[in-house]
């Protein structure tokens, strides 16, 4: 198997990243870590380069490209059957790889992904909503293996079969999302590992949290735009149904909410219990947007955490599906700066 890490800049994080790949346990005469600079201009290349005689390999792009970019740029170096995309500010437990190849036995899994834990650093109070959603998103993931396949990976940890991941994915769409759909493009299934954990740390703000969902939102439909047939539910069943709930819908809910503060406006005016609603939600709003102008490191009440994640969440929505409409998309990668 290949471990494939695209990294930009990441001097502070890359040596400890590759000291966590090193620990895996697994045998290593079986696996190759090849680290992808995508045109870095920090002390990156140099960092992995100490790394060379315990096997660790550098390719370097000349040209900065993006993630989904330096993804494809690493395809002719890797030699492994099963390919493992990770990210360069994660940590894998030492004993995730291991469950993550184990499905793999099976031939109808194309794609495994791993289990997102979101957590804290001890000296960046970080964006605590963050830590809620991930826990959301993985309990999905988990009903989906459940009933069939999952409709996304996750793109800190997941792994794929090279003839999938030889599949061209134009640079500027989504690579893990794209996996699940390629997958069942050619009758395979996408599986979500609960023992296979990477521990992903919290953005340091919500405001560079916001900035995120805008730019992986955006790709998505981009994404989805590009593999549009799977949403024919006549053909695709289950699955269909699955990526218009779990994506496409919950990409418009932003549009929900106008029309709800008018509809309880309406009815408060003959209901208290529309009244108690309306209030909830215009607090709900309020705290949100003092979650938002906060400045950064500052400690929030959780639900004034969870109320801003939520309304930076439904505003990305409405910038990305803008973004996507017009076509305002870079493919140029600003990787998400997370504590070290």
């Amino acid at each position: 198997m290949s471990i494939v890490v695209p990294a930009y800049n990441e001097a502070r994080a890359i040596r400890r990243t590759i000291e966590s790949l090193l620990a895996l346990d697994y045998p290593a005469d079986r696996r190759q870590i090849l680290i992808v600079s995508d045109a870095s201009e920090d002390e990156t290349d140099a960092i992995v380069g100490e790394y060379a005689d315990r096997g660790v390999e550098l390719l370097r792009l000349p040209v900065r490209g993006g993630k989904t970019a330096a993804e494809n740029a690493a395809l002719a170096r890797l030699d492994g059957e099963i390919i493992v995309n990770t990210d360069a500010t994660i940590r894998i437990l030492p004993g995730s790889l291991k469950p993550l190849m184990r499905v793999f036995q099976d031939p109808g899994i194309g794609v495994a992904s791993g289990r997102d834990v979101s957590v804290g650093d001890i000296t960046v109070e970080g964006n605590q909503g963050e830590s809620g959603y991930v826990g959301y998103e993985m309990w999905v993931r988990s009903l989906e293996t459940t009933v069939g396949s999952i409709v996304g990976a996750s793109g800190c940890f997941y792994a794929i079969r090279r003839e999938l991941h030889e599949v061209l994915v134009p640079a500027a769409l989504s690579r893990d999302f794209a996996s699940a759909l390629t997958a069942r493009e050619h009758g395979l299934r996408a599986v979500s590992v609960d023992e296979a954990v990477c521990l992903v740390p919290r953005t340091a703000s919500l405001q560079r949290e916001y900035k995120r969902k805008i730019r992986t939102m955006a790709r998505g439909l981009e994404t989805l735009w590009f593999k549009r047939h799977l949403l024919n539910p006549f053909r695709y069943g289950r699955f269909a149904f699955m990526l218009w709930s779990h994506k496409l819908v919950r990409w418009l809910v932003f549009l929900v909410w106008p029309a709800a503060v008018v509809g309880l406006a309406l009815l408060a005016l003959s209901s208290w219990l529309a009244a108690v609603g309306l209030a909830c939600t215009l607090l709900g709003f309020a705290l949100g947007f003092v979650a938002m102008r906060a400045p950064e490191g500052q400690p929030l009440p959780r639900l004034t955490a969870l109320c801003g994640f939520a309304l930076a969440s439904h505003l990305a929505g409405f910038i990305a599906w803008t973004k996507a409409l017009r076509g305002e998309l870079n493919p140029i990668w600003e990787p998400t700066r997370r504590p070290v």
